[in-house]
């Protein structure tokens, strides 16, 4: 079995892992989810555009995106809260990334600093190669509230193949994000 086969399935393995893991604790804790849930929102979409790649001056391009994070899949720890995503960005030269990870968010006052990690699928459309299909995006975002459901933020990430693929050139972004919970 060649490396990219391997890769696949333990990424495939992951993805459904990943998936029960927060099943699994959200049904374990149901009785303590519904009671936050009550006070909390359940869901939130976060719309972002910015640059890609903007440390490439050849290959730098517009992004558009969406993420969508269910708050009723997390763990409360005493470190911050936990929770699932799963999003997708498309850049002005039809590269696009789709991705399911997992986000922290640490909460002071109306500021939320969110470091999250996310693998997926890259295509390099008419843009840049990034050397395989697999990636690993590592992100951080910070938001302001503007009101109970409503959050203004910008995001930071970089995203690589830790060199699985014969190349690793990496790429480096830089969103505008609006929030909206409901």
């Amino acid at each position: 079995m060649n490396m990219r086969k391997i890769v696949s399935v333990v990424f495939i393995l992951y993805v459904v892992l990943h998936l029960f893991a927060f099943k699994s604790v959200a049904e374990e804790n149901s009785g303590e989810v519904e009671k936050v849930v009550k006070n909390s929102k359940q869901n939130e979409i976060n719309v972002f555009t910015g640059m890609f790649d903007f440390s490439d001056e050849k290959q730098k391009a517009g992004l558009f995106g969406f993420q969508h994070q269910n708050d009723e899949l997390f763990i409360e720890a005493d470190h911050g809260r936990f929770s699932p995503i799963t999003g997708a960005f498309i850049t002005s030269k039809n590269a696009f990334y789709i991705y399911t990870g997992v986000q922290a968010e640490y909460q002071f006052g109306s500021l939320a600093i969110t470091p999250s990690f996310a693998p997926g699928y890259y295509g390099a459309g008419n843009g840049k190669d990034l050397g395989y299909p697999l990636e690993f995006k590592s992100e951080i975002q910070m938001s302001f509230d503007i009101s109970d459901s409503t959050h203004l933020g910008m995001s930071y990430n970089h995203i690589s193949n830790a060199s699985l693929g014969t190349k690793n050139p990496g790429a480096n972004s830089y969103m505008f994000n609006f929030l909206k919970q409901f």
